[in-house]
């Protein structure tokens, strides 16, 4: 498969509302958004590491106003390499989010272990609104 794009830089942003089927919204809007821009395996990821934040974000933080949870991306072309960041808002939480280990029965804390694995890079940003939890993958 050949991906070519018409512009160096592309940016999307989506508001969904703070509940699972928010979640499912982003996801599915963010791989019909991407499905003509990258290829499979990126799209995978990409939609992979957004599925975990959103989860994340509807999961232990606070919503935003409106009670909604806002999803970006911008993909740009480096070094002929496509690169992806994919950046979840709320309206924060208590502690910042982190990795943290899962034993075989837990039925959930691997979401940011996954976006470890996958994302080339990604942190956590706060301001005076709440929290931006982004992942660059490429």
């Amino acid at each position: 498969m050949i991906v070519s794009m018409a512009v160096a830089e592309r940016a999307w942003c989506v508001v969904v509302p703070h509940h699972a089927r928010g979640a499912q919204q982003a996801r599915h809007r963010l791989a019909a958004a991407l499905a003509d821009a990258v290829t499979p395996n990126l799209l995978a990821d990409v939609v992979s590491v957004a599925a975990e934040l959103v989860g994340n974000a509807v999961r232990h933080a606070e919503p935003l106003p409106g009670g909604v949870v806002r999803l970006a991306w911008r993909l740009r072309v480096v070094e002929s390499k496509q690169v992806i960041e994919v950046r979840v808002t709320d309206g924060g939480a208590p502690g910042l989010p982190r990795p943290r280990t899962a034993g075989a029965e837990d039925p959930d804390g691997r979401g940011l272990t996954i976006v470890d694995a996958l994302a080339v890079r990604w942190g956590v940003e706060r301001d005076g609104l709440g929290q931006s939890v982004w992942a660059e993958l490429s």
